[in-house]
């Protein structure tokens, strides 16, 4: 089944570009398209998309106040997609609930994949700006004791705690550990609860800072 996407962008070149890239024959469906935030909302409600793909700095409602309300209503996972590379965006994106942030420029395949990992729960972090991202995360968010706070976790949660710091989906996980995606969405659960987690995001950098997962030259770009 195609992905089915809703992107939210102020430029019409930029949403051809993206409609070039997001075409049916690799696996998306562009089911709606927006030039601001303001009637996002309505627009998942509607059309039911997969994943939304935001841009940030728009006129009216911006990208990061959109995601928060998409978030706040329970609706599917939001992929940040701008230009802009100042600590403040990557911060509010992040703390509005962005699965992802990915600069525009990057190659086709890259936003592909990411698209697609996105919406299947997972989380991507852009290598170009991982380190600030991480860092905008770690200022806004409760802090975690380093040392006793992995303590609490069984081993078999340390390591899906670890493939979801490397931007693995449940489905993923479950495949790996052959096991039902059931049972990783329990594992996935109990880790969030133990650790004080909102989202997947909190989840990667938490992975990030007690070394379960390090940046590795050439990796694959789902998260650096």
């Amino acid at each position: 089944m195609s992905i089915r996407v809703l992107l939210v962008d102020d430029q019409e070149l930029i949403r051809a570009g993206l409609r070039g890239i997001l075409r049916p024959r690799y696996g998306f469906e562009i089911v709606a398209e927006l030039g601001d935030g303001t009637s996002v909302v309505a627009a998942v409600g509607e059309h039911q998309p997969d994943v939304v793909v935001m841009d940030v700095r728009m006129p009216g409602v911006s990208g990061v106040e959109a995601t928060r309300r998409v978030r706040a209503v329970d609706g599917p996972p939001v992929l940040v997609l701008t230009t802009f590379e100042d600590d403040e965006v990557l911060a509010g994106a992040l703390r509005a609930g962005a699965a992802g942030f990915l600069l525009k420029g990057v190659p086709a395949t890259d936003l592909q994949r990411a698209v697609k990992t996105v919406a299947e729960g997972g989380a991507w972090l852009d290598p170009a700006v991982t380190g600030r991202v991480l860092n905008a995360y770690r200022d806004g968010a409760p802090a975690v004791e380093a040392g006793p706070a992995l303590e609490v976790l069984t081993p078999r949660e340390r390591e899906v705690l670890t493939l979801i710091g490397e931007g693995l989906t449940n489905a993923e996980i479950a495949a790996r550990f052959v096991l039902g995606e059931g049972t990783v969405k329990s594992h996935v659960g109990r880790i969030f609860s133990k650790l004080d987690l909102r989202d997947r995001a909190g989840a990667v950098v938490l992975a990030f800072d007690h070394g379960l997962v390090r940046p590795e030259p050439g990796r694959d770009r789902r998260v650096q």
